[in-house]
């Protein structure tokens, strides 16, 4: 059943990601807005539901270390992983804007996460608030300045999702954000039914298997966005994920029941959200060590390498 749950679950995951890229593009002609937010906003909002729903219910059940582990872990998952088997599919071409203001929202997010945990071991209901208040304001400022560079940006559509009805859209939303949910759901429990069986911890589980299961929308809507040529999206979905599990998820987990450190778990302050932490930071010199604004096939190679190494050192 765990098996049947697994291939159901990523089946669905890569319909529901090719959906929402559609339903993304024919978005951005729609508003006048760039493939970049699109790609940071519907489509982040919609893979980082299944990481909002596990920490939830992790929270709400008093197993915080499960919710912080699937977090970090997603994150982690979500360069390493997704970003790494994307660029090897295609290189990606690196927006200015990215190092500019998407990279620093991302990397001020994560020390946020850090410093609130280390200060007393417990993320707060007005942490979580201030962290959901600084989403929306960078989202807000993200959108506005899209404004100014809607040409640029959309010069590589397809034109022909210009046509798209109203109707159209939202009915792919609707049909990738229910694929991305459920094939998430029956994935994690699938995959969380394999892990107990071979005898893993729950912490564990949470930061490879669960995490890997929440971040299989996202390497399923990037590598669908990367064939297409859909590039902005692609990456912006990446970096947008990061920032909305810190922020979104956590955040709003937080408000719910604050988040507290789990003293039988020390690595996820001492180990893993430094993975995390090096995972983002590290993206800036790929970029410009030796071709700028661009992060080819090898340098995919290299973010995978170290994720399976992260996976390795983990599980041992």
């Amino acid at each position: 059943m765990s098996v049947f749950l697994v291939i159901v679950g990523l089946a669905l995951l890569v319909v529901g990601g090719d959906f929402l890229v559609r339903a993304s593009v024919g978005l951005s002609f729609k508003l006048k807005i760039s493939k970049l937010v699109i790609g940071m906003t519907v489509v982040s909002f919609a893979t980082s539901a299944p990481e909002l729903l596990v920490s939830l219910q992790a929270a709400l059940d008093g197993v915080s270390d499960i919710a912080l582990g699937n977090v970090i872990g997603s994150n982690i998952a979500n360069i390493g992983l997704v970003l790494g088997i994307t660029a090897i599919i295609s290189p990606l071409a690196v927006d200015k804007d990215f190092y500019k203001f998407n990279w620093p929202m991302m990397m001020l997010a994560s020390f946020a996460l850090y410093f609130c945990l280390k200060n007393d071991g417990i993320l707060t209901s007005l942490e979580g608030l201030l962290m959901f208040t600084a989403l929306v304001v960078f989202l807000f400022i993200l959108i506005r300045n899209s404004r100014k560079s809607t040409k640029a940006n959309l010069e590589e559509v397809d034109d022909a999702l210009a046509e798209v009805s109203n109707f159209k859209i939202v009915m792919w939303l609707l049909i990738g954000a229910a694929g991305l949910y459920f094939g998430s759901e029956w994935l994690v429990e699938g995959a969380k039914q394999l892990a107990e069986a071979v005898g893993i911890s729950d912490y564990a589980i949470s930061v490879t298997v669960i995490a890997i299961g929440t971040s299989v929308p996202e390497l399923a809507a990037s590598v669908i966005a990367a064939l297409k040529q859909e590039k902005a999206i692609s990456l912006g979905n990446l970096i947008g994920s990061n920032i909305f599990n810190i922020a979104s998820v956590l955040g709003l987990t937080a408000i719910v029941k604050p988040i507290v450190v789990n003293p039988e778990t020390p690595q996820i302050l001492s180990t893993n959200i430094f993975w995390m932490i090096g995972f983002a930071a590290v993206l800036i010199p790929l970029m410009i060590i030796p071709k700028r604004f661009q992060i080819a096939r090898y340098k995919g190679m290299l973010l995978f390498g170290a994720y399976i190494v992260f996976i390795y050192l983990t599980l041992k």
